[in-house]
C-alpha cells in the first residue's frame, strides 16, 4: 500500500486507500440436516483520487499491477464526479476491544456440533422445521490518505441464527446471536424459539382493523430504514428529507430514543473510524422523542458546510462487496434505548393485536416519506394478552411519523440484529390487512 501511495501523490492532489483481508466460514443447515459448509479468503483495495476538483475511483482484489488501478482511477475522473472535500489528518483512534483471538482457533468441527446440539434440542420439543445458520468472520482493514492518517482495525465476529419454520410456508420464528468468539446458545435463548412458536402454531384469521401491533426486534429495521433516510446527509442535501425543518422537534414519542454508538466494543464490529478515517463517536438521532441529528460522510458534510460526523461507510446491502463501493452517510451501529418492560409483560398488554415477527417487502412504500406497507411472515395473533396463533396473507400499513408517536411500551433487553441492536416496541392504532 505505501507503493501504491506513492504513486498515487504524482499523480494527483489527494489520495485515499482502502483495503481489506477477510476470512468468513458459513454453515447452514435445512430441515434439520447439514447442507453446506462453505469457506471464503478473499481481500482487496479501493483507490480514491481527487484531481482538480474531481474524484476518480477504482479497486482491485489483487494488488499485482498498481500501474493498473491508478490508470483506471484516471480514467474514471472524465465521468467528472465532483471531489470537493478534504480528508482527514487522523493519526490516532479510539482503543477498542473488537477482537478476540481464540476463534482463530475454532474449528468448524466444533461449530457444526453445536449446531446439532440445538437442533436435537429444537426438534424434540416442536414439529416445525428447523434450519441454522452459522458464520465466523475474521476481517482486518486499513485506510491511509495522503494528509498522513494510517489506521487500522481488526474484528473478530461469530453469528448463529436458529429459525423454526410454520407448515407449509417459509415463514419463521428466529433470532440472531452475535459475538465476538464461540459461545453456546442459552436455554433462555432456545426458549423464547420454542414458546413462541408452539403458542402460535394454530392458523387462525381475526379479521382486519387497527389495533396494537408488537414489532420483534428483528423487524424494527422496517421503521429504521425510513428514519435513517431522512436523517441521512445525502437526503438533508437534496431536501428530500420530510425532517428538514424539524430540528429541535419532538417528532415520535417520548419513549424513544435513537442513538448510533460504533465506540459500544462489548458489541462485534466496533469501530472507532470510519472508512473514510474520521474518529466515530457516540451520535444521538433522537433523544426521547425529539430529533437532535443529521449524520454525514466527508462529501455531504462540505456540501452542508458542517463537519462529517464519521458516518462514511462502503456498504453492501444487496449483497455486493465492500471493496467495490465507495463511502456514503451510513449508520452501522445503531441502538435504540430499551425500556422497563419485559417481553411477556408486552404481550401481556395486548388486548387485541399482532406481533411481528419477520417481514415481506420491507423496501416497498414511499421510504424517503416515511412509508410502510409490509407482509407479515409471520404474523402472530394475541388476545387478552395471550398468543392464540398465526396468521396468513397478512400485512400492515402505516407512516412512522405517525406510528412511531403511539409507542405503548418498549422491551427492557436490547438483542442483536443484522442492521442494529434493537427491544421488541409495542406500538397501537396500527392498521392491519388480512385477506379473507
Amino acid at each position: 500500500m505505501e507503493r501504491l501511495m506513492e504513486l498515487a501523490r504524482k499523480i494527483s492532489d489527494k489520495v485515499e486507500i482502502y483495503s481489506i483481508d477477510e476470512k468468513t466460514d458459513l454453515i447452514w443447515f435445512e430441515n434439520s440436516k447439514l447442507k453446506e459448509i462453505d469457506t471464503k479468503i478473499q481481500s482487496g483495495v479501493s483507490l480514491r483520487i481527487i484531481k482538480d476538483g474531481k474524484l476518480g475511483f477504482a479497486y482491485t482484489k489483487d494488488l499485482i499491477d498498481r500501474e493498473e488501478i491508478l490508470q483506471n482511477a484516471l480514467h474514471s475522473l472524465t465521468g467528472g464526479v465532483e471531489g470537493v472535500f478534504d480528508l482527514p489528518h487522523t493519526l490516532v483512534s479510539t482503543e477498542l476491544n473488537t477482537y478476540d483471538p481464540s476463534i482463530v482457533s475454532l474449528l468448524n468441527t466444533e461449530i457444526v456440533n453445536e449446531c446439532r446440539r440445538v437442533n436435537d434440542i429444537l426438534t424434540s420439543k416442536t414439529s416445525g422445521q428447523i434450519n441454522l445458520y452459522a458464520e465466523r468472520n475474521i476481517y482486518n482493514i486499513r485506510i491511509m490518505n495522503s494528509y498522513g492518517t494510517d489506521l487500522q482495525a481488526m474484528s473478530s465476529i461469530y453469528l448463529f441464527e436458529p429459525e423454526i419454520l410454520y407448515p407449509a410456508s417459509y415463514s419463521a420464528i428466529h433470532r440472531l446471536l452475535i459475538e465476538k468468539k464461540f459461545k453456546k446458545a442459552s436455554d433462555e435463548y432456545l426458549n423464547f424459539l420454542l414458546n413462541t412458536y408452539n403458542q402460535s402454531i394454530k392458523e387462525v384469521n381475526p379479521g382486519k382493523g387497527r389495533m396494537k401491533v408488537l414489532f420483534l426486534p428483528e423487524v424494527i429495521y422496517v421503521l429504521m430504514w425510513r428514519l435513517l433516510s431522512a436523517t441521512n446527509g445525502k437526503s438533508v442535501y437534496q431536501k428530500e428529507s420530510p425532517i428538514l425543518e424539524k430540528m429541535g422537534e419532538r417528532i415520535f414519542n417520548k419513549k424513544l430514543t435513537v442513538y448510533d454508538d460504533p465506540l459500544n466494543d462489548k458489541i462485534p464490529d466496533a469501530r472507532g473510524f470510519d472508512d473514510e478515517g474520521v474518529p466515530c463517536q457516540f451520535f444521538s438521532i433522537i433523544e426521547s422523542g425529539v430529533l437532535k441529528n443529521f449524520y454525514y460522510d466527508l462529501y455531504y458534510a462540505k456540501k452542508m458546510n458542517t463537519k462529517p460526523t464519521g458516518h462514511g461507510f462502503k456498504t453492501a446491502m444487496w449483497a455486493g462487496e465492500i471493496v467495490s463501493t465507495k463511502p456514503t452517510p451510513s449508520l452501522e451501529h445503531l441502538y435504540i434505548k430499551c425500556g422497563n418492560k419485559s417481553f411477556s409483560e408486552l404481550v401481556s398488554h395486548i388486548d387485541r393485536g399482532i406481533i411481528i415477527g419477520g417481514a415481506l417487502g420491507a423496501h416497498s412504500g414511499n421510504i424517503p416519506n416515511g412509508d410502510f406497507s409490509i407482509g407479515l411472515s409471520p404474523g402472530i395473533y394475541v388476545e387478552n394478552g395471550e398468543i392464540v396463533g398465526h396468521v396468513k396473507d397478512a400485512m400492515i400499513a402505516g407512516n412512522i411519523y405517525n406510528t412511531m408517536k403511539n409507542v405503548v411500551d418498549i422491551e427492557d433487553t436490547l438483542h442483536p440484529t443484522f442492521v442494529g441492536t434493537f427491544p421488541a416496541i409495542l406500538f397501537d392504532d396500527v392498521s392491519v390487512l388480512i385477506k379473507g
